[in-house]
């Protein structure tokens, strides 16, 4: 919407800064920060009496916390201060409408089971068979969406690598027909957000942890969607060129400001948690942005954290059924493993945030290798 005080340029010549996606995107991040900043009053208040029952606290020793005494579903508070922003800042195409679904539908089942898990009393919600069929929905639509436009359907049949010049999976792929091949793309498409949105979801344990790792993970998601949105920055780092990509860098940029504010709130001791509607719709929206601007292996390796943590509760769930109840970690997600060695709740955050930081560098880094 203010993008277009760029057409009184004539009247004022700085005018035309508000056409520079370099400029709407740091104005988003600031408009997304202060819109937080003014509303986390009145929202936490709001959500003071949404409290969750805890984890048991014989599992978590002195480290749980005791009566559910903080409330739940801050993920509001980060919608709240980054819709706005991206109403104000973002020129609205089918890419950003895609994100979106993915953020605001998946965000949505995590509202609907953190309520049940609220009005029942207990730690049980939807069902994880129901959850994950909803969450496989929400991503079929988002890709049906980018479809609708037919010059994009072959661009969003490609699946790159990043050290790779040329797409793993395009058009043509084993002489397969246009059909199939988007669909195996379509498939890998929901893969990658419905698995980026639970893994979110499983870092999100500790006060301070998901919501670190989310700022890095969406902050090199928002530069590299800059880069491929420009031609000339997208050929001179042999990236896919994605017109309109460029817009995705501004709501990264939006998102960013609402989970800076919310980890205000949010640290060690945290005031509020995000709740399944602020990870689960956070990390959809992460694994749709990078699917759409051909990077879902960069995601995999920028936000390493959540893959680890992932991988971690999967490699102890299978371990436990193979060996009659023998456990390969003290407990998952790994992060709650660190704590029953030892560690204190703040060095586990402090040092996954570093290793999150390493790893949007990397892969960062690994846009060179080509």
């Amino acid at each position: 919407m203010l993008y277009r005080l760029s057409e009184l340029e004539k009247l004022w010549g700085p005018f035309r800064l508000f056409d520079y996606l370099s400029v709407r995107m740091i104005f988003a991040f600031i408009t997304a920060l202060v819109i937080g900043l003014a509303l986390s009053g009145p929202i936490l208040r709001a959500l003071a009496k949404l409290r969750q029952p805890e984890r048991d606290a014989r599992l978590m020793g002195e480290l749980a916390k005791q009566g559910g005494q903080v409330p739940t579903m801050g993920g509001l508070l980060i919608a709240a201060a980054m819709l706005p922003a991206v109403l104000l800042w973002v020129k609205c195409n089918l890419l950003v409408v895609a994100a979106l679904i993915a953020l605001i539908g998946m965000g949505a089942i995590g509202w609907y089971d953190d309520w049940l898990k609220i009005r029942h009393g207990s730690a049980d919600g939807i069902s994880a068979r129901r959850k994950l069929g909803l969450q496989f929905v929400v991503a079929a639509v988002a890709f049906s969406v980018l479809l609708l436009d037919v010059d994009r359907q072959t661009l969003m049949a490609e699946i790159w690598v990043p050290v790779l010049k040329q797409p793993v999976w395009a058009p043509g792929a084993f002489g397969l027909p246009l059909a199939v091949v988007l669909c195996v793309a379509g498939i890998f498409f929901c893969l990658v957000a419905v698995g980026s949105s639970n893994a979110v979801n499983l870092t999100d344990g500790l006060d301070g942890l998901a919501i670190g790792c989310v700022l890095t993970t969406t902050l090199v998601l928002g530069v590299v969607a800059y880069l491929v949105g420009d031609v000339r920055h997208a050929e001179y780092l042999q990236l896919r060129h994605v017109i309109g990509a460029g817009e995705l860098g501004v709501l990264c940029c939006a998102l960013a400001g609402g989970a800076l504010v919310f980890l205000w709130h949010n640290a060690s001791p945290a005031t509020i948690y995000m709740g399944d509607v602020g990870a689960l719709g956070i990390g959809g929206f992460l694994g749709v942005t990078a699917c759409v601007i051909h990077q879902p292996f960069l995601l995999a390796i920028a936000g390493g954290v959540f893959v680890v943590e992932a991988i971690s509760v999967i490699l102890q769930v299978a371990y436990f059924k193979k060996t009659g109840g023998k456990r390969l970690f003290l407990m998952t997600p790994i992060h709650h493993h660190f704590q029953k060695l030892g560690w204190p709740a703040t060095k586990v955050v402090v040092r996954f945030w570093i290793l999150s930081l390493l790893c949007g560098l990397l892969g960062l880094l690994s846009l060179k290798l080509r």
